[in-house]
């Protein structure tokens, strides 16, 4: 394998169930395809079984290449301390096990890697960094992502630098945004129109009748679509990108969203880089300082 620099720059995405790990070309900013690793991860685990399903996605990406050399880039999902390295997963059904350690020390120590060669970075904002670099975002200077998926991500530049603004937090409808634009979302409104469960929006697809499919996507673009009203009001970004797999189901949700959107000057784009933009965004910390 051969690198555009000689230092191996490595971005780490961490979701709910899986590690997904690759070398990074720090030139042109994309994932090299034949060093990606992925496997699942058991979340609800003990902290050894899922410290340990992590260091088996990174080592292999560390053969052949100085300890110290190694610069390791990982997105993660909160609620996490990104600064020292601390999880502080609680009540989120995933990794609760972690709470309190210094996930940090751990892999530095696991892998045999420098601690000050390794950082962590929200994955909302390492997939806005990912779209900036080489995707959808690579052309303009302001714009905001959205993930959509088990949870619900945000990140903007409108401010400067991008950043987390964790905007599934804020007060929406009831509860809070999360709750209403998120797969979870998904398998409640179809348990309550069906009575019936199913494991994830695909299945949905797969299973629903047409006018039940049609009623939930339907409501599904004016919770986002709102959600996005508000975000769009707040930054005043040029472009609006959007990853995850629920937009997957693009074509579902998609054109009653646009009719929903108020300020028709912003660019709503679909990701172009899927899962290597957290890969690109988390190294490119590395790369850019």
């Amino acid at each position: 394998m051969i690198l555009n620099n000689p230092l191996p720059f490595i971005g780490v995405d961490i979701g709910g169930s899986h590690i997904t790990a690759a070398h990074v070309d720090s030139s042109a900013y994309h994932v090299l395809e034949d060093s990606l690793k992925r496997q699942r991860v058991a979340p609800k685990e003990t902290a050894a079984i899922i410290l340990n399903s992590w260091v088996e996605g990174i080592s292999p990406l560390l053969a052949g290449f100085p300890a110290g050399q190694i610069k390791i880039g990982i997105a993660m999902p909160g609620p996490f301390d990104y600064q020292n390295g601390i999880a502080l997963f609680k009540g989120v059904q995933k990794y609760d096990a972690l709470y309190g350690i210094d996930i940090g020390d751990a892999l530095s120590r696991d892998l045999n890697v420098p601690l000050e060669n390794i950082i962590f970075i929200n994955d909302a904002e390492a997939f806005l960094r990912g779209e900036l670099a080489a995707g959808a975002a690579s052309a303009v200077k302001k714009a905001i992502g959205i993930t959509l998926g088990t949870g619900l991500g945000s990140a903007s530049n409108c401010k400067g630098a991008p950043m987390d603004v964790n905007r599934a937090a804020l007060p929406f409808l009831d509860q809070n945004a999360e709750e209403y634009i998120s797969t979870r979302w998904f398998l409640k409104r179809y348990r309550e129109l069906t009575g019936f469960d199913i494991k994830n929006v695909e299945e949905l697809l797969n299973v629903a009748e047409p006018v039940i499919k049609n009623q939930i996507f339907d409501e599904f673009a004016i919770n986002l679509g709102s959600f996005i009203n508000d975000f769009i009001a707040d930054e005043d970004p040029e472009l609006l990108v959007i990853g995850g797999n629920i937009a997957r189901t693009w074509d579902h949700f998609m054109p009653k969203l646009e009719q929903l959107i108020v300020n028709k000057k912003v660019i709503i784009r679909q990701t172009e880089m899927w899962e290597n933009a957290a890969l690109v965004g988390a190294a490119c910390v590395w790369i850019n300082q």
